[in-house]
């Protein structure tokens, strides 16, 4: 068996110099039921279930870090072989694989689901590698159709039709929502002609999704792993393979009722007095609103943290602040990250015990050193700092049972920040894993610490606000879209990230609304990110500056608390949309693609999007309040004014400042709540409908 590796240049590679994978052997049915094929490159295991067949092959003995939930059953195929071919059939699907290069043909109920790409070379039969090993990794290639869209890859900021793009899964803390890099993937996505792909493993995978340099006609996976575990699957539509997906990685809970309400943030409250004295404006002002966030240095001194610890110079008595904002009927946030300080004594003692990770090249904790190109006056320069090792049993528990006195002390929500700073092949985990390999599902690994902390010790239910994510990250509600740049533009492409992200199976998101850095005062952004936002999962005002509605003028305060107040009066709405997701994994911001497949017209529509099963929402997303929307087929009614408008069209509006465009499916009835301030406002907690829209 040849075990030669081809080098690999990801920006204009070279298929002349790679070796294409060829069958070697004959097929045998294994105890398990899978199927054996022997190749050049390695033994390819092959299982078929119920929604597709799942592909293995190279080294299996490494950590997968519980990225799946469950093992679906193997159905049992039959085996027909030839000297060219080896077919195999397990129930209505059948996989078709030549030998002389290896290719494969997918089909169920004798139609094509997916096959090797079909782009050719004049002297061989395929310009792309069907199947090789390469020095990065593995290469596998699929077919694209003509005008095939595919969507998902986790949360990306430009077009959600990936087709055209060069989309890498691994994790950034890309400071800002406006390139390629994001915070939140996942290498998991689909297409609207019926088949999904997911790629099991924790380390990064490039997709050339119909991406020129490689091929327009062909979807080229390249995985940084020395194993290549690849899910074919197909389904129906897009929310079929979502289902499908997050049946392997995990469906995400509900969150609890308080979570659906306001929460109120910015970066940050420099002392008790600011912060206090915020919560009391918000109730003076009569500003809906549950939830009120300490962030980063808002409750922690920088050069020491994070060490589960008050700074002393601000808080003598954390409790007792902690107690006032519960007096308001406040919720409580705390900002977290999952670094030591070199500056503080937990890291010697972390170190001492292996719970950080170490450098290869010395032995002892990594010591982390910060890129200052991002810090300045508010984002203050932070100290070098070590990783904590979430593959390590005892720092794990560790640090998750170290939030149990600050959920005593009555905190109810963490906002679990970074996570993408594993960056360095030199940093070396407990698990043995270093670099690429851990990189992305460190993020996993400390969502799921911190969820499982609040699931242990929060007294209102668990629910957690992660920047960073991997695969199975919906499983630990909830996350939110980084750090946006306060202008229109960073308004458009985190409503597109939230919706990448949906449909990448990660039901619930965020934005900063007003956006994050750059400042601008732009009363006009402020009140359109506001009404964007009440369709959304969640709901915070969040930024470098002040968030609160008045602090943008009085135009503002009237039309974001009106916005507010509808955020809350559609508590029972939100709360059953969260419940189906929880169940299907269907988003509660769902992309037209998701929501009309078979409308064609509709996919080109991509900032607009239905929330829940009924409201067709149109962000407006440029100064002037004009906005551009298109209807599918059917009646439409505007909400709230019942206006009446025929589907199948596009349609141009001008808004008022107090004016959204949201439209219902006429005869579809939106259940409302009562006007409250703060959930503790409803009954037994729980929304609760006083009405219905229309009458």
């Amino acid at each position: 068996m040849s075990t030669t590796t081809s080098l690999f240049d990801v920006t204009a590679p070279n298929w002349n110099d790679i070796k294409q994978a060829e069958v070697t052997g004959a097929a045998s049915l294994q105890s398990d039921s899978s199927v054996l094929i022997p190749t050049s490159q390695g033994d390819l295991h092959i299982a078929f279930h119920a929604f597709g067949v799942r592909l293995q092959i190279g080294k299996k003995d490494q950590p997968d870090y519980g990225l799946l939930v469950s093992t679906p059953d193997v159905i049992a195929a039959d085996i027909v072989s030839s000297e060219q071919q080896t077919i195999l059939i397990a129930g209505d699907s059948k996989l078709v694989i030549t030998h002389t290069p290896f290719t494969f043909e997918l089909s169920q109920n004798s139609k094509t689901i997916q096959q090797t790409a079909t782009d050719g070379h004049f002297v061989r039969r395929y310009r792309l590698p069907p199947l090789a090993k390469v020095d990065k990794g593995w290469l596998m290639s699929l077919e694209l159709d003509t005008d095939e869209a595919v969507y998902g890859l986790g949360e990306k900021w430009g077009s959600l039709n990936k087709r055209g793009q060069l989309v890498r899964s691994y994790n950034h803390d890309a400071l800002g929502v406006n390139a390629e890099i994001s915070y939140k993937n996942t290498p998991f996505c689909w297409s609207t002609s019926g088949w999904g792909v997911f790629v099991h493993t924790p380390a990064p995978v490039t997709h050339a999704v119909g991406y020129a340099t490689w091929s327009q006609r062909a979807y080229g996976v390249l995985v940084e792993d020395e194993c290549l575990d690849m899910f074919l699957m197909h389904g129906e539509d897009g929310n079929a393979m979502i289902n499908t997906y997050t049946d392997l990685t995990g469906k995400a809970p509900t969150p609890p009722v308080w979570s659906l309400g306001v929460i109120l943030s910015k970066a940050y409250y420099k002392d008790v007095p600011e912060l206090l004295a915020t919560a009391k404006d918000v109730r003076d002002h009569k500003m809906p609103c549950d939830v009120i966030t300490l962030d980063g240095r808002a409750w922690q001194d920088t050069d020491t943290r994070f060490a589960f610890e008050w700074d002393p110079k601000r808080f003598d008595d954390p409790a007792a602040v902690i107690n006032k904002l519960k007096a308001d009927n406040f919720k409580v946030c705390i900002w977290e990250y999952p670094l030591v300080s070199i500056q503080h004594p937990l890291f010697a003692e972390m170190a001492k015990k292996g719970w950080l990770l170490k450098d290869k090249r010395t032995g002892e904790a990594y010591q982390y050193k910060w890129d200052m190109s991002a810090f300045a006056e508010v984002l203050t320069p932070l100290p070098e700092s070590g990783i904590v090792d979430f593959t390590h049993p005892d720092a794990y528990q560790f640090w998750m049972e170290s939030h149990k006195p600050l959920f005593d002390l009555g905190i109810d929500m963490i906002k679990a920040d970074f996570g993408e700073q594993v960056e360095d092949d030199n940093m070396l985990a407990h698990s043995g894993d270093s670099g690429n390999r851990l990189h992305n599902v460190y993020s996993f690994l400390y969502n799921k610490c911190v969820y499982e902390a609040a699931e242990k010790y929060s007294k209102n239910g668990p629910f957690l606000f992660s920047r960073s994510a991997w695969t199975g990250s919906q499983r630990f509600p909830s996350q939110w879209g980084g750090d946006p740049q306060a202008d229109w533009g960073g308004l458009s492409a985190s409503i597109r990230g939230a919706l990448s992200w949906g449909m990448s199976g990660a039901p619930f998101f965020a934005t900063d609304i007003g956006g994050f850095f750059k400042d601008t005062r732009d009363q006009e952004l402020f009140i359109r990110w506001s009404q964007a936002a009440v369709f959304s999962a969640h709901m915070r005002l969040h930024g470098i500056g002040q968030r609160e509605p008045w602090s943008y003028g009085l135009e503002a305060e009237e039309a974001v608390n009106q916005a507010l107040v509808l955020r809350y009066r559609l508590l029972p709405y939100i709360y059953n949309a969260m419940q189906q997701a929880s169940s299907t994994s269907v988003p509660l911001m769902r992309a037209m693609p998701l929501a009309f497949p078979k409308d064609r017209l509709a996919a080109a529509f991509e900032s607009q999007f239905m929330f829940g099963d009924d409201m067709l929402v149109a962000p407006c997303l440029k100064p002037g309040g004009e906005v551009e929307f298109y209807l599918p087929e059917g009646e439409w009614q505007r909400f709230p004014s019942e206006q009446t408008y025929h589907g199948g069209k596009v349609y141009n509006l001008t808004l008022g400042a107090q004016e959204m465009a949201v439209f219902i499916p006429k005869g579809k009835r939106i259940p409302l709540g009562p006007d409250v301030e703060h959930t503790d406002e409803l009954t037994d907690k729980q929304p609760q409908i006083s009405h219905y829209w229309p009458k």
